[in-house]
């Protein structure tokens, strides 16, 4: 069967045609901006991607055409493809119908911390023996890669709750039917789909309501909106996790101060200690949550804390891109106010005393529109120096974050510019901790080679 994939490149799409590769399908694909990594990877798979989406892509036809979420009315392969009739699929619905109806999907949800906790999971299933396929939005250390299809029955899924296609305005974890499910965390996000927090909590219980009786929950328990959410019905039994004791909460942890040790409790009993490279609380309740999923796969708790210490990390996830001059300049994906938060204190405990300055760029559809703008400031406070990226079509004046940082506040629009003055401004011990869920225009390698420039 030949399935062609629109929008091939993205991380969720890509995962889908190396999936569908790996399962036997021939596949083809296009996309805009075709560049490495993505198109050399898709190429190592033998699949043949084709720039842009012009109609000559569909003929002959495929059997059928699975449509990413960035596909809209108006482009030539859209109207060609309802026009013809070819049978298409979003990505979801692919993989749910062709890959996941004979798996024990575990699905990682929430705001935030689904990538680190599909991962965790993933590994530790992995270290177990079990094989397990996984589509995960980021590429952790230990596979190496963000997608396979493994053998069953075990899967886990990054479950983001992202509307499905330009046909399905549903969350695209609603298709996934997960018997184990991680609720991490619900905030608002994603404003370029949802009008309000309500309004995402509807589609976080849609998804509750998938899961069998037979399955399990694992929940965040100190979350008054998840609280709420289950409140709206659960069928399923849960278990709450919490980074300290809590009356709704079975698993807990007590660590040292950056967390990169900790004690994990069940029940209130101690189970062992985790000694791992992650730092920060966040981390150590996506692991509590990952412990919580594994075992009821089937893994013991000891087993998980033995996995957990192998864990290698995730790219772009706190990754140390490079020292220049002793200067440390890292790679993380933070672009809501509370990961801003959670990721720079977890580095500050880690630092202690040595300066931290915090780059970001604002880049999401919701920081774009401006929804966060008064809680920027008050998540980059941990920062000792603050530089903001203004790109040219943000739609707010960012410089009154800076100037309610006060002297800490720096705002440039040129990332050339901001790259020599980070640079001449840094100076050695000092840690540069770039945020952005984007590539920010290069600005980790320019910020290396800038610092190299002035040794």
């Amino acid at each position: 069967m030949h399935v062609h994939i629109l929008g091939i490149c993205g991380t969720f799409m890509g995962g889908v045609a190396a999936i569908a590769r790996a399962a036997g399908f021939r596949v083809t694909g296009s996309d805009r901006n075709v560049y490495p990594p993505m198109s050399t990877q898709l190429e190592a798979l033998g699949i043949q991607v084709t720039e842009g989406f012009e109609a000559v892509q569909l003929d002959p036809a495929p059997d059928v055409v699975v449509v990413g979420n960035v596909m809209t009315r108006g482009q030539p392969v859209v109207e060609a493809l309802l026009e013809k009739r070819i049978p298409y699929l979003s990505g979801p619905e692919w993989l749910a119908r062709d890959v996941l109806k004979d798996r024990w999907v575990l699905a990682v949800a929430g705001t935030h911390g689904k990538t680190t906790t599909a991962s965790l999971l993933a590994w530790i299933l992995e270290h177990a023996g079990l094989n397990p396929g996984f589509l995960i939005g980021g590429v952790p250390a230990n596979f190496g890669l963000s997608a396979r299809l493994g053998t069953a029955p075990f899967f886990v899924i990054e479950a983001d709750e992202y509307d499905t296609a330009f046909f399905d305005k549903r969350a695209k974890f609603v298709h996934y039917r997960p018997r184990t499910a991680i609720l991490n965390n619900l905030e608002f996000d994603h404003a370029d789909i949802y009008p309000d927090v309500a309004s995402i909590q509807r589609q976080f219980h849609h998804l509750v309501r998938t899961i069998p009786g037979s399955g399990r929950i694992i929940w965040n328990a100190a979350d008054p909106l998840l609280a709420q959410t289950l409140q709206m019905g659960c069928w399923t039994p849960l278990e709450g996790f919490a980074r300290s004791p809590h009356p709704q909460a079975l698993w807990t942890g007590q660590g040292n101060a950056d967390y990169s040790r900790f004690e994990v409790f069940e029940g209130g009993k101690a189970r062992g200690t985790v000694e791992w490279s992650l730092i920060g609380a966040h981390n150590m309740e996506n692991a509590l949550a990952a412990i919580g999923a594994a075992r009821h796969a089937g893994v013991e708790v000891a087993r998980s804390i033995e996995a957990l210490a192998g864990f290698k990390g995730i790219a772009r996830r706190m990754q140390l891109r490079g020292e220049v001059r002793g200067v440390k300049v890292y790679d993380d994906f933070a672009h809501h106010p509370t990961a801003i938060t959670t990721t720079i204190d977890g580095l500050r405990k880690r630092i202690g005393a040595a300066r931290l300055i915090a780059v970001l760029e604002p880049r999401s559809h919701t920081m774009r529109m401006g929804v966060h703008q008064q809680t920027l400031a008050p998540s980059l406070a941990g920062a000792d120096q603050v530089w903001l990226y203004a790109p040219p079509d943000l739609g707010w004046d960012i410089s009154s974050v800076a100037g309610a940082l006060g002297s800490r506040g720096h705002v440039r629009g040129d990332i050339e510019a901001l790259a020599r003055e980070l640079a001449a401004a840094a100076r050695a011990g000092d840690h540069v901790l770039v945020m952005s869920n984007g590539g920010f225009g290069g600005l980790h390698g320019k910020l290396l080679s800038a610092l190299g420039a002035t040794a």
